[in-house]
């Protein structure tokens, strides 16, 4: 059964371009903003996991080069409502955010 489940997987794999990693600094604070940037970053197309840091803020992200970019992976953090390095959280998503989820300024 598992020679057979591997023969179907096979195919898939060889399809996957190559693994690129990018760290981007973010400004998430709690385990929410966890949760809500890892989960939309797990529904985007060509990125394989993420792991958000909480003590220094940095997300972890390994991703398909061939179907995302780090820049794509930014734009997605901050459509979450987050910013993703240089690039500012779109404002009427990090409306959206929970208080605690918000900046301290």
């Amino acid at each position: 059964m598992k020679k057979i489940l591997f023969l179907l997987i096979l195919p898939f794999l060889a399809m996957a371009g190559p693994k690129e990693t990018v760290k981007i600094k973010t400004s998430a604070i709690c385990e929410m903003c966890k949760e809500r940037i890892e989960k939309n970053l797990a529904l985007t197309k060509g990125v394989a996991k993420s792991d958000l840091n909480l003590d220094d803020k940095v997300i972890t992200v390994e991703y398909d080069a061939a179907k995302i970019d780090a820049a794509g992976i930014r734009k997605v953090i901050s459509e979450t409502g987050y910013d993703a390095d240089e690039v500012k959280a779109i404002a009427k998503d990090y409306a959206k955010l929970p208080n605690c989820c918000k900046k301290k300024d």
